[in-house]
Formats: C-alpha cells, sequence, structure tokens
C-alpha cells in the first residue's frame, strides 16, 4: 500500500478516463500545512496541481475540462481531503505550441 493514497488515486482516475499523454501531479500540501484552514485536519495530502494533457479535452472549454476533472475527483474533493486543485488541461496540440 502507497504511503500517497490521494496521490495515487488521482494518477488512477485520470489516467484511466482521459488517456493523457502527458500527466505531472504535483504535491503542493507542504506548502498549506500551517494554514488556518488546515488546521485540525489530520490529511496529509490536501493540495495538488495538475498538469495533464490529453485528447479528451478537444473542442472543449477550459472551464467545462476542469468540470470534468472536478467530476473525476469528487469523492476526493468530498470524501478524502482534497482540499485544493490547481489544473492546467490542454489537448496536445495547444501543448505543442
Amino acid at each position: 500500500m502507497s504511503n500517497r493514497p490521494l496521490y495515487d488515486a488521482i494518477q488512477e482516475k485520470l489516467t484511466v478516463a482521459l488517456a493523457p499523454s502527458s500527466l505531472e501531479i504535483i504535491d503542493n500540501s507542504h506548502l498549506h500545512a500551517g494554514h488556518a484552514a488546515m488546521k485540525g485536519l489530520n490529511a496529509k495530502e490536501t493540495h495538488f496541481e495538475v498538469r495533464i494533457v490529453s485528447e479528451q479535452f478537444q473542442g472543449k472549454p477550459l472551464v467545462a475540462r476542469h468540470q470534468l476533472i472536478y467530476k473525476l475527483l469528487d469523492v476526493e474533493l468530498k470524501e478524502k481531503g482534497l482540499h485544493a486543485l490547481q489544473i492546467v488541461a490542454k489537448t496536445n496540440q495547444e501543448a505543442n505550441k
């Protein structure tokens, strides 16, 4: 069992659903550990940055891309302690510019 269950869940869900050509997940939780909103929480993984390139985003505006990712990670956001998610979501064509 991994000591990064939230990271692993994010990676698995995005990989399975979006078949990304590129996926980078950065755990920024340590940068927010002392913030007031984090006091009293036992969660170690709370803040992530996701940079993803997928053809599943073709024809979708930025808001729809973000909504898709939030929907995929609904359980993590509502039940598993994911507090903040920064997203960069591009198609292959956009990433190659």
